[in-house]
């Protein structure tokens, strides 16, 4: 008794002190109060938490829920990344193959165009009224209205095409303002030069003139402008490509690791259906796995194929298309220089110089001058056809060499090489004929159509740009076909129908166990 009572007193002792301190807590001035907070919610969420967090909560139905919405939501995140990763894909090759590609090679028909238009002009003023060329007269005038309905339709083409492109649609419309004056003075330049009945190679004062400035207006208007349009549809095509190999590249691996969580979220759901159920397979289920893993592999092996078109299309094909087709533009305006250095004796160094540059333009070689650039070329092919790996020079049919890909292309671009050297010596022997005086000879060396003059290996040299770009074409349409096929309707439905039976397999899988819990 004693004891306890000692206890008890003990007991109410500490209690007391406890109280006053306590007390004294409270004593003094606090902290500002804040806003109030219910004090019950934190607690509510504590415990919630906990509970969530504690195995007895995750009763067979409830596990068996979680891991059925994870799949299900795995799945349909699969789905929806493919349809980005490769609908994205599809937009971007339809608008590389389709539209931005092709606009750009046609802008290039337009520079080529006019730089012949161009050139026929002058071809007419060479010619004169000498007899001797009439058969050539005519058939230079038929080229030349040749020209001027190609020069037509590819400039209502870019107009159309560059509707949404205001720097390509400032540059179209200069070309439609301004190609009926550069055709109106063309115009009178020919008709001054058959009323003045000029000898072959020396037009008359008048006639001149109004070529002059025809020239000039196309020189630095028509072309340059046009040649504006082939940069802005490049831009495009160099933007949109770069997008999409960046885009499929991470695209990828995001198809992989969605793909994979859906595969695990269908492990771990079958797993616990066989442990909590003692079921060693269920036969939906596993059938959802099987359809889940195969669209993974497939889906990944899409978005692969796609780049390799897509790098096929535009890297390997379109760059080479653009270059040859620039190179045939320039080549075509190079030709025009060569008349117009016979017919205007007041510009001759100007438009040798202009002859000079746009050698260069097609295949550069460091420190060459006119007088130097046909040795300088001899010596850099002769070094490439020793080691075809070998392309000691620049410009557009270096790039060319530099991304030889498909059957046939080496050999169609050697024709190039071979062409432009022949027109070259050629180029050689017309001026040197001019120098000693013999301007006849020289203009028909120049105009001429039989094998070894000037205009038969010109047309040997546009032939062979032609089969090469014709070899990338032919790739670069094959290649967006491909994607085209690989991602058209049939697949996208059957990407659907593959993704509805892989959520409806799952519920109709896990269905059944849950009903025993009713």
């Amino acid at each position: 008794m004693t004891t306890s009572t000692a206890g008890a007193t003990a007991t109410s002792a500490t209690s007391a002190t406890s109280e006053e301190g306590d007390a004294g807590e409270d004593d003094g001035p606090g902290p500002a109060a804040g806003p109030p907070v219910p004090s019950g919610l934190p607690a509510r969420l504590g415990r919630s938490l906990r509970a969530v967090g504690s195995r007895a909560h995750w009763t067979t139905p409830r596990l068996v829920r979680g891991l059925t919405a994870l799949s299900l939501a795995a799945l349909i995140g699969l789905g929806a990344t493919a349809t980005a990763v490769l609908g994205g894909a599809r937009d971007g090759t339809d608008t590389i193959g389709h539209r931005a590609a092709p606009q750009a090679t046609r802008a290039s028909d337009l520079y080529f165009a006019l730089s012949d238009m161009d050139a026929q002009a002058a071809n007419l003023l060479l010619v004169g009224a000498d007899q001797d060329y009439t058969a050539l007269r005519k058939q230079t005038l038929d080229t030349y209205e040749q020209r001027r309905n190609q020069a037509d339709d590819d400039l209502q083409q870019a107009a159309q095409s560059a509707a949404t492109d205001p720097a390509a649609q400032r540059a179209v419309q200069l070309v439609l303002g301004r190609l009926g004056s550069y055709e109106a003075l063309v115009a009178r330049a020919q008709l001054l030069e058959e009323q003045a009945a000029a000898p072959a190679g020396r037009p008359s004062p008048a006639a001149l003139d109004a070529y002059r400035q025809a020239s000039d207006l196309l020189r630095n208007q028509l072309l340059p402008a046009a040649d504006q349009v082939t940069a802005a549809n490049e831009a495009t095509v160099d933007h949109v490509y770069a997008q999409q190999r960046d885009a499929l590249g991470s695209g990828w691996w995001w198809l992989f690791v969605v793909g994979l969580l859906a595969l695990a979220a269908l492990a771990g759901l079958q797993r616990v259906l066989a442990v909590r159920y003692r079921r060693v397979l269920n036969p939906a289920l596993a059938a959802v796995t099987l359809l889940t893993g195969v669209a993974l592999v497939t889906g990944l092996n899409l978005v692969g194929r796609t780049e390799d078109h897509l790098v096929t299309a535009k890297s390997n094909a379109y760059d080479s298309v653009i270059a040859l087709s620039r190179a045939r533009a320039v080549a075509y305006d190079m030709n025009a220089d060569e008349s117009r250095y016979l017919i205007d004796q007041g510009r001759a160094a100007v438009w040798e110089q202009a002859y000079l540059e746009q050698s260069q333009a097609v295949v550069h070689l460091d420190g060459a001058t006119m007088g130097s650039y046909g040795s300088q070329l001899q010596d850099a092919f002769d070094r490439h056809r020793a080691d075809r790996s070998a392309v000691p020079f620049g410009g557009f049919l270096g790039s060319e060499l530099h991304n030889v890909t498909f059957p046939g292309e080496q050999d169609a671009a050697e024709r190039v090489l071979g062409a432009f050297q022949e027109y070259q010596v050629i180029d050689r022997r017309m001026r040197d004929l001019h120098d000693a005086g013999k301007l006849k000879e020289a203009i028909t060396l120049n105009t001429g159509l039989a094998k070894g003059q000037s205009n038969y290996e010109f047309g040997q040299l546009s032939a062979a740009m032609t089969d090469t770009i014709t070899v990338n074409r032919t790739a670069m349409d094959a290649a967006v076909a491909a994607t085209d096929g690989d991602l058209d309707g049939t697949t996208v439905a059957l990407a659907g129908a593959v993704l509805a039976a892989a959520l409806g397999l799952t519920a109709v899988g896990v269905r059944p166990r849950l009903r025993e819990y009713r």
